[in-house]
């Protein structure tokens, strides 16, 4: 059973987390977290939201996002 869709709103704040496959440690190298952080930008260019905060871990990462704009329940 699929879990129901999440109810973003415009003006909160989220934190979201999001970890590397299997925990193994990925992020470790300079190089892979400056791939992340470009990933990031065209994603804030593609969706618009707005990074408060943003910790880069070996493993995982955190954000602290502001959503800019209206997005599809599909998404």
């Amino acid at each position: 059973m699929a879990r129901p869709l999440r109810n973003f709103q415009l003006g909160f704040c989220y934190h979201i987390t999001t970890r590397c496959n299997n925990r193994e440690f990925r992020l470790t190298r300079f190089e892979c977290r400056e791939v992340l952080l470009y990933a990031i930008k065209k994603a804030q260019q593609k969706y618009e939201f707005k990074v408060y905060a943003l910790c880069i871990m070996s493993n995982h990462v955190h954000y602290l996002l502001l959503r800019r704009t209206a997005i599809s329940p599909q998404c």
